[in-house]
């Protein structure tokens, strides 16, 4: 039983996949909470499964890229739950869920570009084609990542001037994130964070000696 969440957007998702399909998905409805919501919701979707977390045998999380808040809580809590139930964690691109769902149910075909919020007017983007990615992912302006490429993700919501062509999904899917790893459809990554860049919060620099 495959435990998958993401912590890589505003909303949290969780989902549980038992080797043939998703049999439980919950997504959060309070944006910003990853603290609050990734452990209330993997309760949840055990509940609705009739499970335990002794009946997981391995966890997949998404390894953004993504605000540095949002991908800790994930992270440390895949790593947490993999350790204390001695299973393995698989990490995956959020940007690959993405594309290999937009793939997968039409929205796309041949040359596209996955784009979600990277905060500070940027977008975090990569390229693909028939799902799989060939380019990226980077942190960029909007204006300098303009496309006239179909673009998967908020990315081509928040910024229509220069991703003129948006389709769906907007935001990853545990569910997919599950369906990824199962059938191995991206790059699986050790349970390490895709930051892109610095964290907003850093520790202030060591005072300076009197002399």
């Amino acid at each position: 039983m495959l435990l998958a969440f993401d912590t890589a957007t505003p909303l949290v998702t969780v989902a549980l996949h038992d080797g043939n399909e998703v049999i439980a998905e919950q997504v959060s409805d309070r944006p910003m909470k990853h603290g609050e919501s990734l452990a209330p919701l993997i309760d949840a979707v055990t509940r609705q499964a009739g499970l335990v977390r002794q009946d997981l045998t391995a966890i997949a999380v998404g390894a953004g890229p993504g605000p540095f808040t949002g991908l800790r809580v994930g992270l440390v809590t895949a790593r947490t739950l993999a350790l204390a139930l001695e299973i393995p964690v698989y990490a995956v691109c959020t940007l690959d869920v993405l594309a290999v769902e937009a793939y997968d149910t039409g929205a796309v075909e041949g040359d596209f570009l996955v784009a979600t919020d990277a905060r500070r007017k940027e977008v975090y983007i990569a390229s693909y084609r028939d799902g799989v990615r060939t380019d990226g992912p980077a942190v960029l302006k909007p204006a300098v990542a303009a496309s006239d490429l179909p673009v998967v993700g908020e990315g081509a919501l928040l910024y229509p001037d220069s991703f003129p062509r948006p389709v769906g999904p907007a935001r990853p899917s545990a569910g997919w994130l599950a369906r990824v790893v199962t059938e191995e459809r991206a790059e699986l990554l050790d349970p390490e964070p895709l930051y892109l860049r610095r964290p907003d919060a850093v520790a202030p620099p060591a005072p300076k000696r009197v002399s």
